[in-house]
């Protein structure tokens, strides 16, 4: 080599790799970001239903609780019925996660498409969201007057 040549383009090594990284960490935050608003419209949604059940039986739980339901029974039926959709999407969601998981495998860095680490993370923390959702509208209804409850409709 010459001598002589001026050298062009001096950059740091953290630079250069940012640089190479940038799309790829530019794709990862975005599927981030949305899966994080997934997550929250999937927590709305199933807060939004189950609140829409429970003050449809408003009447039906309050002669429960008139019969000797205990505030703990009323919390169950409602938590248990609120997991069942739950349960049937996860048991339809992973099946479908581990067939189409190769097409996202281009966007994995680090993780198979098929790491049950990973699935089984997401499936518990959908699962603990899904309960946080249900457990505010069937703590409501554990709360409720069976007279007034009697006399709503």
């Amino acid at each position: 080599m010459d001598r002589d040549l001026p050298v062009t383009d001096i950059q740091w090594m953290t630079e250069a790799v940012d640089a190479s990284l940038g799309q790829a960490r530019l794709r990862t935050w975005l599927l981030g970001l949305f899966g994080a608003l997934a997550l929250a419209l999937a927590a709305i949604g199933i807060f939004g239903v189950v609140s829409y059940s429970v003050s449809c039986r408003t009447h039906e739980i309050g002669i429960r609780m008139a019969l000797g339901a205990t505030r703990a029974s009323v919390l169950r039926l409602i938590l248990r019925e609120s997991a069942k959709p739950v349960l049937l999407g996860l048991a339809l969601g992973i099946p479908a996660a581990l067939a189409l998981g190769r097409f996202l495998s281009s966007l994995l860095f680090g993780v198979r498409s098929s790491d049950p680490l990973t699935l089984g993370s997401v499936a518990i923390l959908l699962t603990l969201v899904a309960i946080a959702a249900s457990a505010i509208p069937a703590r409501r209804a554990t709360k409720v007057d069976p007279m007034v409850a009697l006399r709503y409709e």
